[in-house]
């Protein structure tokens, strides 16, 4: 019977052998055009496979939790890619199932094969200069979409020859292909992110983050700042937003930035520019990486006359026209609002404001934000205007909605709390310089409510899950 260390040990043997051999085996191949015999290449390549058995014995605690449970008996499992990367996740969840439960843990060898691409780094790339791709794949695991998807996640049960019950949401070939996409949107390593996680869509709250964030290392536990374009500081720096790489925003997409923490319990923050499809598309990677929280901090139109530019909006609830999730979450699917989330932003609004009660509602309003996939929805508003009042709709965007949908299709805890830029239904509209000092200083303090914000959550511990974001049958694993 192996002890949570002696299986998560294993796993990194097994998975740091696969990568050796695969990589091994690629680079001979390239050099001398010899391949390996089928016969040796047989469980060679593979991701290491996590078993839990369960006796079906009762419980042993009286605590009822979101995750960590085990609903019936029988083996659960799954793949695991990068164990170095998921230790402290892993070994979080398995010490409270052991706590809990009777169980045996076991590692080994699955059918699940590496693809190349995730096992080539800068050096071995180089070594196979000349090669194609698609020569490499003739011979060796490649990437298959087929074997890649979130039936787990949307409720869509597959059939497992071994009748194992699913651990977790996604298994190695998913959290590989979502690393990948990460890094290569965000422009740094999917090992900086940290566990909470604030989205924007302005680059400004990029500079105000990177200035407050350079300012705070070695406070705290805080103990690096890393970003695209070779952005990585350990000492104390004062305007950090210098040191950015202009690069950065022509060669990455979303770009983001990590105040990396003890245990990653540090802050990202990532610019995910404008729409719902660069919304989703982050969500989609960011999730295997199985965040605490994340939040979106940006722009929004303000729909109340009585609302002024600078003002925040606290949403409640969200009117889904953005559409890009209506295939796997149909906008008829309530989003509820996490209290625990909820609480944790007026809290940081009132705290960050200096504001309470009252006093706090002529700067903050609550209730229900739009979404839309129309960036230019203004010059139809005749169309939508009963729809958004019948909402009783205070702010639109472009983000905030799937961003909240993509929460609980995944689990992750989310929340808004937007900034109004603009009141396009009342004659003030976004225009060049239009921004007045108290726009500007709106962000900065927007960006500190955020902030504080992750602090409060942060405290929530395993609290912060609540049970709205599972399903009936869930994977124990958070």
């Amino acid at each position: 019977m192996l002890s949570i260390d002696q299986a998560l040990d294993a796993l990194q043997e097994h998975y740091d052998n696969a990568v050796a051999a695969l990589r091994e085996d690629i680079l001979e191949y390239a050099q001398s055009g010899t391949l390996p015999v089928a016969s040796a290449r047989a469980g060679r390549y593979t991701y290491p496979r996590l078993l839990l058995h369960y006796d079906g014995s009762e419980s042993t605690s009286a605590e009822s939790r979101a995750f960590g449970r085990l609903g019936m008996e029988g083996t659960y499992s799954t793949t695991i890619t990068r164990p170095h990367l998921f230790r402290n996740y892993l070994h979080a969840q398995l010490d409270l199932i052991e706590s809990d439960y009777a169980i045996r843990l076991d590692v080994q060898p699955s059918d699940q094969e590496i693809p190349f691409p995730y096992v080539l780094d800068g050096e071995a790339t180089a070594q196979l200069a000349g090669m194609a791709p698609q020569e490499i794949a003739r011979h060796f695991p490649h990437t298959d979409l087929a074997d890649i998807g979130d039936e787990l996640a949307d409720g869509i049960e597959l059939e497992d020859p071994e009748q194992h019950i699913p651990l977790s949401l996604f298994d190695g070939l998913r959290t590989d292909f979502s690393l990948a996409r990460l890094a290569h949107y965000t422009g740094t390593d999917p090992e900086h992110f940290q566990r909470f996680v604030l989205f924007t869509n302005y680059h400004r709250y990029v500079d105000e983050f990177v200035d407050w964030a350079g300012a705070r290392l070695g406070e705290d536990g805080c103990s690096a700042l890393a970003g695209p374009g070779g952005l990585f500081l350990t000492e104390p720096t004062e305007n950090a937003k210098d040191q950015l790489s202009d690069a950065a925003w022509r060669r990455h997409q979303m770009p983001a930035y990590h105040l990396i923490g003890k245990d990653g319990d540090g802050i990202t923050l990532v610019n995910i520019g404008v729409g719902p499809s660069n919304a989703k598309t982050i969500c989609d990677h960011l999730a295997v990486l199985r965040p605490e929280a994340w939040l979106m901090i940006g722009h929004c139109g303000g729909l109340r006359s009585s609302q002024k530019i600078g003002d925040y909006v606290l949403a409640h609830a969200y009117l889904r026209d953005d559409h890009v999730l209506d295939p796997v979450l149909p906008p008829e699917i309530p989003l509820p609002a996490i209290a625990e989330v909820q609480q944790a932003l007026a809290a940081a609004a009132e705290e960050v404001s200096g504001r309470q009660g009252s006093d706090l509602k002529q700067r903050l309003r609550t209730g229900t934000v739009v979404t839309t996939d129309d960036r230019n929805w203004e010059l139809r508003y005749a169309l939508s205007a009963k729809r958004f009042s019948l909402s009783r709709a205070v702010a639109i965007d472009m983000e905030s909605a799937t961003i909240a949908a993509q929460g609980f299709r995944f689990r992750v805890p989310y929340g808004t709390l937007l900034c109004v830029s603009d009141k396009p239904l009342h004659g003030e509209i976004k225009l060049p310089k239009q921004a007045n000092t108290f726009y500007e200083e709106a962000i900065a303090a927007h960006l500190q409510i955020g902030i504080a914000a992750v602090r409060h959550l942060r405290e929530e511990g395993p609290r912060l899950h609540s049970r709205k974001l599972r399903a009936f049958n869930e994977p124990p694993f958070r």
